[in-house]
């Protein structure tokens, strides 16, 4: 089956009643399963078939024991060797074509499990593609990388193994039951007096480790977002010396893991040898109650060893399900992650009259603009300013005073609390949200590049560019020269997001890939404060080139790299306490004057 990018499983939820739900209802059992089977329903006509295929094999496997009953009730004492060996002919075309039965079944269910899991892993991800950047400063990267993967693995496990198996399971329960019945009530009476024994160890054993199979999956996320915390910080591990504690930590989180695992696992691992027990408890009533059936005169000896193979058709069911118990109860946890992922509200959705700006000059308003992360805590109180179209706005501040804090609701990452922010005299609330972004070109302090080629991440900024237009816009970034020296030019195949070029290096292509998107407003946060002076020089004369006819919006701890903004507004506190230009605020002699003289004196003290 293709894989159809519109394809939205979601219908099928809606249409059968199950649709997205609430958190509280995630982990439900019964609303888990509902959901996993809406994903399965677009393959319902190969599950089918798989069913049919399986009802076939269940049926012949079942017929065996009746043959075998003839054999030694018939065949043997009347010495039928003609009949005993048309029945062991028939016995043997049974077992071939059961094997190649199950060989067919497990083949079609790998393919149903695997475009399963591929379209739950496809809403997965473009869930996580439509999720506001709040959840995102929520929840440690490591952990939701590993819903993607750890936990769509362990569905995929249990699909393949687990389905098949299920309903194998249930048909030779029901098909055994029935011809035990039917060939002697009583001994049929016997062979299931255990049964009521078996489903309640098994409901209690279930209810004991459910919970330990979410927090094991819990503790693994965790786990993993510790992992890929480290890794990616290994070097700063490495310069303050953290080995110890990090390996503390990890120690930490790993027992937490075996903590949460542990007790679910022992508490699998009972399933079986109480199945055992119950197995080998209803072989010996079998035996018995048979023995004394013999005796009596009420069964045959055929009937009694027909008996103990059904009997085994109807326990070794209950015993996979018990070795399947501990599978399926981390499948229901990943799928509970999963789904909890796929309810998130995305970013809110466009206003049913937003509109696209056309065209566009770069008219930036702050109204009043009033913001916090959190409700308790407010970061943004009332900012107001107005940057006129082409002009060079600079904010300037110490840390966590809301530089970047306005940078993210300007492109809207956030919306506003109080207050509005306009563009061309239009609230950016009333425009689409790609359509506004498409306005907005980023050039951050740490710059991100994809696994790929060079010519590809500069792409990135304008997918329909020509390979012309690439390296014109790396040209203009001041990029060309250095590109051109790697190993295949601007077809070099950058890795482990580009850590073999050098931090300015990387800034330069971010810079041409801003270059290539011809956005209308710049937004420039610290693009120059990890590079030395030299590489200083070659990116500040790029994105002099970038600023040109654009309004823009420079972040600098750095004052001397603001000096010749149009306007400087400068936070503190989350308010905008001055603005003006560099000369009108040293004439001032406030906060912005405090600030320069502080890094003027400190890079004399450093010169000295």
């Amino acid at each position: 089956m293709a894989d159809n990018p519109k394809r939205n499983v979601a219908d099928h939820m809606m249409r059968f009643g199950h649709g997205l739900t609430t958190a509280a209802t995630v982990k439900d059992r019964r609303g888990t399963l509902l959901r996993l089977w809406a994903y399965l329903l677009p393959d319902r006509w190969g599950l089918l078939g798989i069913v049919l295929l399986v009802t076939l094999t269940s049926a012949l496997s079942l017929v065996t024991p009746w043959l075998t009953r003839r054999i030694i009730d018939r065949y043997l004492p009347a010495h039928d060797l003609r009949m005993l060996a048309v029945t062991l002919a028939i016995m043997g075309g049974i077992y071939l074509f059961n094997v190649g039965g199950m060989w067919v079944q497990s083949v079609w269910m790998i393919h149903i499990t695997q475009r399963t899991i591929r379209t739950i892993r496809r809403d997965l991800f473009n869930r996580l593609q439509t999720l506001p950047l709040r959840y995102f400063d929520r929840h440690p990267h490591g952990e939701l990388m590993s819903r993607l993967t750890n936990d769509t693995d362990i569905i995929s496990t249990a699909l393949g193994d687990s389905l098949i198996q299920l309903i194998g399971s249930g048909l030779s329960v029901l098909g055994a039951g029935t011809i035990m019945f039917m060939m002697n009530w009583r001994l049929a009476l016997a062979t299931v007096s255990t049964l009521p024994f078996m489903v309640l160890a098994t409901m209690w054993i279930g209810k004991a480790t459910r919970q330990g199979f979410r927090n094991r999956q819990a503790a693994l996320g965790a786990l993993n977002g510790l992992v890929e915390e480290t890794i990616l910080g290994q070097r700063v591990v490495k310069v303050c010396r953290r080995e110890t504690q990090t390996i503390t930590r990890f120690v930490a989180a790993n027992e937490k893991l075996r903590a949460a695992a542990q007790p679910a696992l022992i508490s699998i691992g009972l399933m079986g040898p109480v199945m055992q027990v119950f197995r080998n408890t209803n072989f010996a009533v079998v035996i018995t109650t048979g023995t004394w059936l013999v005796i009596r005169g009420l069964s045959t000896v055929g009937t009694i060893f027909a008996f103990t193979t059904y009997a085994e058709f109807f326990n070794r069911p209950l015993m996979q399900l018990a070795n399947l118990y501990g599978t399926i109860q981390s499948a229901l946890a990943g799928a509970e992650r999963v789904f909890a992922v796929l309810d998130e509200a995305p970013e809110p959705a466009d206003a049913p009259d937003a509109v696209a700006l056309d065209p566009v000059r770069g008219e930036v308003t702050f109204d009043g603009v009033s913001f916090g992360y959190v409700p308790e805590v407010s970061v943004l109180s009332d900012v107001t300013f107005h940057a006129a179209a082409g002009q060079t706005i600079a904010l300037v501040g110490h840390t966590g005073a809301g530089k970047t804090t306005i940078i993210n609701l300007l492109t809207r990452f956030y919306d506003v609390d109080a207050g509005a922010i306009a563009i061309d005299g239009r609230d950016i609330r009333a425009l689409r949200r790609d359509d506004l972004r498409r306005l907005l070109g980023i050039v951050q302090q740490d710059t991100i590049l994809f696994a790929g080629t060079v010519r590809e991440n500069i792409r990135f900024g304008r997918l329909a560019a020509t390979d012309a237009e690439v390296e014109h816009a790396a040209r203009l970034a001041n990029a060309d020269t250095f590109v051109r020296h790697l190993p295949h030019g601007y077809d070099t195949v950058l890795s482990d997001a580009g850590n073999s070029l050098s931090q300015g290096q990387r800034q330069l292509l971010s810079i041409a890939r801003a270059m290539l998107a011809d956005p209308a407003i710049l937004i420039l946060d610290e693009a120059t404060s990890s590079v030395d002076t030299r590489t200083e020089i070659h990116i500040q004369d790029a994105m002099h080139r970038l600023m040109q006819n654009r309004t823009s919006f420079i972040i600098a701890h750095r004052l001397s790299t603001v000096r010749q903004a149009d306007r400087i507004l400068v936070i503190d506190g989350g308010r905008i306490v001055e603005q003006g230009t560099h000369a009108e605020l040293l004439a001032a002699q406030g906060a912005y004057y405090r600030l320069y003289d502080s890094q003027m004196s400190s890079l004399a003290r450093l010169a000295e």
